[in-house]
């Protein structure tokens, strides 16, 4: 069996195996260390003996006995026999092999995420152990993707299985009181790894299929655990609609194309006939928030077979609706351009006048470049010139620094042909 085939049966029967061990073990930490060395296990026998017939049994029984053997070591050093391990005989613990195959995969995979995303964990800790546990991404995946030593991320997810720890975080899906922020905290946390993905903060590269494809796949999986969730529904959406872009959105050489400019014959139309699907099945039911929004907004990007086509004084009213319910600087931001749109560049620059006081808003790359496209718009150029300097200079991106460096550029007047 080839690494590549390994790694594609772990991926898919990681976050399986993990929830069987900690739903019945309860602890996170050894759990994983154990699904890890069932992992190298199966990296020395399955080449030789051949994939197993359930290779998710194998793996949970595997590191069943690896938690056994851990704590009979533990209890006989420290001299205490009489300390009976939670289920007592070797047989017994490897009942979970026979267990996980009864009970529904998706609300395995719904319980671990809901326990990675658990309110005692920071956001960023949260995120980590997602794509750690629940994606199954290694430690050096994560943190290539967010640019930081190995070792860092290391010690982010290691802190944030203490903390679980301390806290008595339980493998079980929380109290009826407590579902409705954890899977709003949840679908956040998906919407910052899929964001990430679509369009990568920092490094050479446009984006990382591989965040944005895993925040699409554990977003389907939390779609069909909570079908009726309209926010939920409303993140596939987005994400689908968002995705489907993904094939004109670089050139060959991996320069930026902004949206308006993009080959629309690329975008993807089997996500958009499911995204659009969503929104419209999704929004009538009520009550409406901001995933939802912000889909049906994409969902009007989709619809335009040509940028002029754009309908964007329903784009602008969506964007007052969120205003409504999830006022923020970004809201305002996207907002201005669809004002632009409607009313004229100067009604959009009016707009972005306050936004410009705000100290965090000053260094985002993304207010000074979209101050630059509505300057030019208006015709001042110069203006325009200027700011998308100051956004080049702000970003972070490789691709975006080198859009917003040709904006910046001083260009050639146009002269006339000789007779």
């Amino acid at each position: 069996m080839t690494t590549i085939g390994l790694e594609q049966v772990w991926r898919r029967c990681a976050p399986d195996v993990l929830a069987a061990l900690v739903r019945s073990y309860g602890d996170f930490d050894a759990a994983e260390d154990a699904v890890q060395e069932a992992l190298l296990a199966a990296a020395r026998q399955w080449p030789t003996d051949g994939l197993p017939d359930n290779p998710k049994a194998w793996l949970i029984t595997v590191a069943s006995r690896r938690l056994v053997d851990q704590w009979r070591s533990e209890r006989a050093r420290a001299g205490r026999e009489q300390l009976v391990a939670r289920r007592t005989p070797a047989e017994e613990l490897l009942a979970p092999a026979a267990d996980v195959e009864d009970e529904s995969e998706r609300d395995v995979s719904l319980t671990l995420l809901l326990l990675c995303c658990h309110p005692a964990l920071t956001r960023p800790s949260q995120v980590a152990l997602t794509l750690r546990a629940v994606a199954g991404l290694s430690t050096g995946q994560i943190a290539r993707a967010f640019l930081v030593p190995e070792a860092t991320m290391a010690q982010r997810i290691s802190r944030a299985k203490n903390r679980l720890r301390q806290v008595g975080a339980g493998f079980s899906v929380p109290a009826a009181e407590q579902l409705p922020d954890r899977v709003a905290a949840a679908a956040h946390v998906l919407y910052l790894v899929f964001t990430e993905g679509h369009t990568s903060t920092t490094g050479a590269g446009l984006y990382d299929m591989l965040l944005a494809d895993e925040a699409i796949r554990l977003t389907r999986q939390l779609h069909e655990c909570l079908p009726q969730a309209g926010e939920v529904s409303g993140l596939l959406a987005l994400m689908l609609l968002t995705d489907a872009r993904r094939a004109a959105r670089g050139h060959r050489d991996g320069s930026l194309v902004p949206l308006a400019e993009q080959d629309r014959t690329l975008w993807n139309q089997t996500l958009i006939r499911e995204g659009i699907w969503l929104v419209e099945r999704t929004l009538p039911t009520g009550p409406v928030g901001p995933f939802q929004l912000q889909a049906a907004i994409a969902a009007v990007h989709a619809e335009a077979t040509r940028a002029e086509d754009t309908d964007w004084a329903q784009i602008e009213t969506l964007y007052r609706m969120l205003r409504d319910i999830a006022p923020s600087s970004v809201v305002t931001l996207n907002h201005a351009v669809a004002v632009a749109m409607v009313d004229g560049p100067t009604a959009g620059l009016d707009m972005l006048g306050p936004l410009l006081q705000e100290r965090h808003m000053r260094r985002h790359h993304r207010l000074h470049a979209v101050r630059a496209h509505l300057l030019e718009m208006d015709g001042r150029v110069e203006e325009a010139r200027a700011a998308y300097s100051i956004a080049a200079r702000l970003a972070t991106s490789i691709p975006e620094q080198r859009y917003l460096n040709t904006k910046a550029a001083p260009r050639e007047p146009v002269r006339p042909a000789k007779p």
